[in-house]
């Protein structure tokens, strides 16, 4: 299941806590809406970012809007780019392999 938390749909495993309250047995959909949600990376799969940074202990950039060279520029959102952090489509492979949907994020100037 892949959501906005998780780049790697293949790569995260949802875990539903149980609900506050005890209630009768209703659908797992239900009880996963009133629960909550957590999604986390499996180290043993490889994890979201597979190989970019991996000797910082967190991959930060931060880019002011008015110094892009570009009217409109892509940024990785898949952590597969040659280009970190900017996009060079690697995503659309991705999204073949493992059935996500990431695209790239796009600033405007």
């Amino acid at each position: 299941m892949a959501t906005p938390f998780c780049a790697a749909a293949a790569s995260c495993r949802l875990t539903v806590s149980p609900p506050a309250v005890t209630a009768p047995a209703a659908p797992a959909r239900v009880r996963a809406r009133r629960g909550m949600v957590a999604v986390r990376a499996e180290a043993g799969v490889g994890g979201i970012n597979p190989s970019i940074r991996k000797e910082e202990a967190k991959v930060v950039d931060t880019v002011l809007a008015e110094e892009l060279s570009k009217p409109l520029t892509p940024y990785c959102r898949c952590w597969r780019s040659g280009t970190f952090p900017l996009c060079d489509g690697s995503h659309a492979k991705h999204n073949k392999e493992t059935g996500d949907n990431v695209g790239p994020l796009l600033v405007k100037k």
